[in-house]
């Protein structure tokens, strides 16, 4: 059996070890058989919503980049992985029940670790920032949305909240400097897109600090540009009548 604490390019999605890769499948996972066991689905919805949550954003991740494999399908590890975490929450529901706010921490940890992985893969392929950044949030984000798509709910990211997509960003940009600006070693810089992005998280919760909606500049916009045309009329008057 392949070592997990290795890193084995033929199966894992990043250069990073093999393990980290799982543990994004297997808290991803866990993340949305919270979701199940809050609406009482069966066992197909268990796994169903543990599969899109935890290889969701690796997936579109790799439809996007279509470069290397596809980590879900090459990887002997992360069905089994997603759908074992499934079957063990159905079986055993109680510590779901008793967890309280679970969800939200294995939701935003969830994002830190697809962002980390995400924002991996396109370096190793040589993609510039731009790229990366995006492969970071999609990865990110990807697996929750997929999951609000199912349950037929406007996805989290579209929506007014506690800085969900942008702490993906964060974290994705953190990890890109420290890598390819400071040459930080790849298993400190991942430790650095984690705590960047959970802690900021953290921190819109903590403050209620929430991405703007609704916004209209309009009238702010054309209040000095009126301002200023009523200006030009009025300084073309005056010298029509010196004249």
């Amino acid at each position: 059996m392949p070592e997990l604490f290795s890193t084995y390019p033929e199966l894992a999605a990043v250069s990073l070890p093999t393990w980290v890769d799982l543990a994004s499948v297997i808290v991803g996972s866990a993340g949305g058989v919270a979701v199940a066991r809050a609406r009482h689905l069966d066992a197909v919805g268990f796994v169903g919503l543990a599969l899109l949550c935890g290889l969701g954003g690796g997936l579109i991740r790799d439809v996007m980049m279509q470069v290397g494999s596809v980590y879900m399908l090459d990887s002997p590890f992360a069905i089994p992985a997603s759908v074992a975490t499934a079957l063990v929450a159905f079986l055993f529901p109680q510590p779901l029940d008793r967890a309280g706010s679970l969800l939200e921490w294995l939701d935003i940890a969830a994002v830190a670790l697809f962002a980390l992985v995400g924002c991996d893969k396109a370096l190793v392929h040589g993609l510039h920032l731009a790229s990366c950044l995006l492969m970071g949030i999609m990865t990110g984000v990807g697996g929750g949305m997929l999951r609000d798509v199912f349950l037929g709910e406007v996805p989290r990211i579209f929506q007014r909240s506690n800085l969900y997509a942008v702490c993906a960003l964060a974290g994705s940009a953190a990890y890109y400097a420290a890598v390819m600006g400071l040459s930080m070693s790849k298993l400190w810089a991942g430790l650095l897109c984690v705590s960047v992005t959970i802690g900021l998280r953290r921190w819109s919760l903590r403050f209620d600090v929430q991405t703007p909606a609704d916004v209209d500049l309009g009238p702010r916009v054309s209040a000095p540009v009126r301002r200023a045309a009523r200006l030009v009329r009025i300084t073309r008057r005056r010298a029509e009548r010196r004249r």
